[in-house]
């Protein structure tokens, strides 16, 4: 699969790894007893996301458990479709379980994407992600609610950045060297005018306002990688990060 690219950061027996596609992303935690996965990209990337676990050295009956970033279909689609042949259990935020279960879809759609639909990407990328099963409404009906944010499968600490959606959450990782920031802080998008740390178009946010204090908030972090939900990965000081995106 070409459009796969794993970089790999060790913490003595754990490592994280940034799985990167030209659409979205996802992060593997992987030590001694297994592995979870954070977010699992479109339906379509289930495939990828197997591909993924095979070149980690690893396999899907040794996935402990997901975490959700948020429930979008390009961060919860590919766990959905694993889960169809594998049992692990799936976490989200309080706030983001109910929109993991569907019980409401709050996402983007052809009303909302329309006022974008002048620049010259925008075509190309709606066609790929509609291939990609974008249009799946399907949810994750028994997605659990993680109520100790700093006791999570695979040792990361849950960091609520709501406002993308009302639930969303980043994670920490690697005794907070890493952040999986999901999509409060991007480092770019297909669609995006240019590449670089940023908040995503506000047709895609649910809580500008709210997205955006989240962001600040995470200048107070000591993470020198950010791994993002879409975009290349960031390594330097995350305060410089949240200033560029916020200033955008």
């Amino acid at each position: 699969m070409p459009d796969l690219k794993i970089t790999t950061i060790s913490h003595g027996d754990t490592k994280t790894h940034f799985v990167s596609t030209s659409t979205v992303n996802w992060v593997i935690l992987q030590d001694q007893t297994g592995v979870t996965l954070v977010d699992g990209g479109y339906p379509g990337h289930a495939g990828a996301l197997l591909e993924s676990l095979r070149r980690v050295g690893s396999a899907p009956q040794e996935i402990r458990a997901a975490l959700l970033t948020h429930a979008h279909v390009d961060h919860l689609g590919g766990i959905a479709r694993l889960r169809r042949e594998y049992s692990f259990d799936v976490f989200a935020d309080p706030a983001e379980v109910t929109h993991a279960r569907r019980d409401y879809l709050e996402q983007a759609d052809a009303s909302t994407i329309a006022p974008l639909a002048y620049r010259p990407a925008v075509v190309g990328w709606l066609g790929r992600i509609v291939r990609l099963g974008a249009l799946d409404k399907d949810g994750i009906p028994d997605t659990q609610a993680f109520i100790d944010p700093s006791t999570l499968p695979g040792s990361p600490v849950a960091v609520p950045t709501h406002g993308h959606t009302r639930g969303h959450s980043a994670f920490l990782a690697g005794d907070g060297e890493v952040l999986i920031s999901g999509d409060a802080l991007v480092s770019g998008h297909p669609i995006a005018k240019s590449p670089g740390p940023q908040c995503l178009d506000h047709v895609f946010t649910h809580d500008v306002s709210a997205n955006e204090a989240a962001v600040a908030a995470l200048a107070d972090l000591d993470s020198v990688v950010v791994m993002p939900g879409h975009g290349p990965m960031l390594c330097g000081a995350i305060e410089t990060f949240v200033e560029q995106a916020l200033t955008r």
